[in-house]
């Protein structure tokens, strides 16, 4: 069989293959619905390097190994099956371009196990998940080339806290394919050369490091709140935050810009009130802590450096956080959480990474930054998108008297709070939102996008 699909990328071919050459490609575009983990790679396309991966098919594990058999850069690079769930699969990825832009296709060779009993038990299943795959990947690429061609930015190095978390890990991914350098800031230190331990005394090598992308601290939602949780939640905020900035306002050579995580949350429970930026601060310990974790940032503020507080909404990734909680009860026709009344802000995860690239290139933006797009929904009408999208009914609430047994106060400050939110200062800076509806966000989340054949 054969499947041959086309995309114009927004770049120059010479740019469109240097993004899947880098390290950190293979990452960027495993669809995040697929359950695959990268077990070893020589982070090369030259012929003869090699990829292991690992997923499973119901249930049984499976490795796949492929080579890569041509290279011609900026025109094709090619890789074949050596192990794994196919008899055959042949990949080339051809580069060719078109005036100043670029159009990529992938061609696959690919059979099945079991010859014609297998091709004829499984075809129609694989291919449409080749679709869907392939969608995935031409729409991620084009949409971080698309970003890299608004924003033009001199290669910088950014240090990233949290850079194996959902946001953190997706970030390096992508700065490493745009063409900058991208350097983990941990806790201690360990033995990862290039890691920065800045809370054990390494923070020194922070110094000439462009940009500071603090998002590490204690999950807010990992368990029931008591008060030792939420000393631990606030430490790891507000104390290494204010620790972070400490260092770097000492720096000989300071970031020019600290985009520093905050969260909606700081707006408190407000029902159907449109906030922006301005709106004042609540007052349970959400807005509370966010309000110290922003303030936190003080001391780099004073020593010169550009600080944003990017204040997260929902967001969505299968991966983790709100959607990959709700996919479940989803999935079993579960509807509303509580009346379904409240809003919720939600934000893409692609939407959340080109914000903060979005941040790192715009001079004119700082303070608070409300990372969410533009159409917020009620819980409601969020269950009802998500139901339809899987092709299931929101039929069955999960009702508030349940959710407060099960998660005490956490249950008011993260399921049944209103926050109605507005990105003012993205959209007045001009970020170009890839996801402003949230059945084309989790359709293209969740793998229900298709790109077919030409052939």
């Amino acid at each position: 069989m054969k499947y041959v699909a086309s995309s114009t990328l927004p770049v120059s071919v010479e740019e469109a293959f240097a993004y899947h050459e880098r390290p950190g490609a293979l990452q960027r575009l495993i669809p995040p619905w697929e359950s695959v983990t990268i077990e070893s790679s020589d982070n090369s396309l030259a012929v003869g390097s090699r990829v292991v991966l690992k997923t499973s098919l119901m249930g049984v594990p499976i490795k796949c190994v492929a080579k890569h058999t041509e290279y011609d850069p900026p025109h094709l690079f090619a890789d074949t099956q050596l192990s794994g769930p196919f008899a055959v699969w042949d990949h080339r990825h051809v580069f060719q371009a078109a005036g100043s832009q670029s159009l990529l296709t992938d061609e696959i060779d690919f059979q099945l196990p079991l010859g014609p009993v297998g091709a004829a038990l499984g075809s129609g299943a694989v291919l449409a998940k080749i679709e869907s795959m392939f969608a995935y990947r031409h729409r991620v690429t084009q949409d971080d080339l698309s970003l890299h061609a608004d924003h033009p930015m001199s290669k910088k190095r950014v240090a990233i806290s949290g850079s194996s978390g959902l946001v953190g890990n997706q970030l390096g991914a992508m700065l490493t394919l745009l063409g900058h350098q991208v350097v983990p800031i941990v806790r201690k230190r360990s033995d990862t050369p290039e890691a920065i331990a800045a809370w054990s005394g390494d923070a020194d090598r922070l110094s000439g490091t462009d940009v500071v992308v603090h998002l590490a601290g204690k999950s807010i939602a990992s368990g029931r709140w008591s008060d030792a949780v939420k000393r631990e939640i606030r430490t790891s905020r507000v104390d290494k935050t204010r620790s972070l900035c400490e260092s770097l306002s000492r720096l000989d050579r300071k970031p020019e810009v600290l985009i520093c995580a905050s969260a909606i949350g700081i707006y408190g429970n407000r029902g159907n009130e449109l906030l922006d930026e301005s709106s004042s601060i609540g007052d349970d310990f959400l807005a509370e802590l966010a309000r110290d974790w922003e303030a936190a940032c003080q001391p780099a503020l004073d020593a010169g450096i550009r600080v944003v507080n990017a204040r997260f909404g929902v967001v969505l990734s299968p991966h983790g956080g709100a959607l990959k909680k709700m996919l479940i009860p989803a999935k079993f026709a579960g509807g509303a959480l509580g009346d379904g009344k409240q809003w919720w802000s939600w934000i893409a995860l692609d939407d959340v990474l080109g914000a903060i690239y979005h941040a790192m290139a715009e001079p004119g933006l700082s303070g608070p930054v409300n990372l969410v797009s533009k159409n917020p929904v009620t819980n409601r009408d969020f269950a009802k998108t998500l139901g339809r999208v899987i092709g299931r009914p929101a039929i069955f609430p999960a009702f508030a008297f349940m959710l407060r047994a099960a998660m005490g106060e956490m249950a008011d400050a993260l399921l049944l709070s209103s926050t109605r939110v507005e990105p003012g200062k993205l959209t007045q800076s001009g970020y170009h939102f890839r996801f402003d509806d949230l059945n084309e966000c989790l359709r293209y989340s969740l793998g229900y996008d298709r790109l077919e054949s030409v052939e």
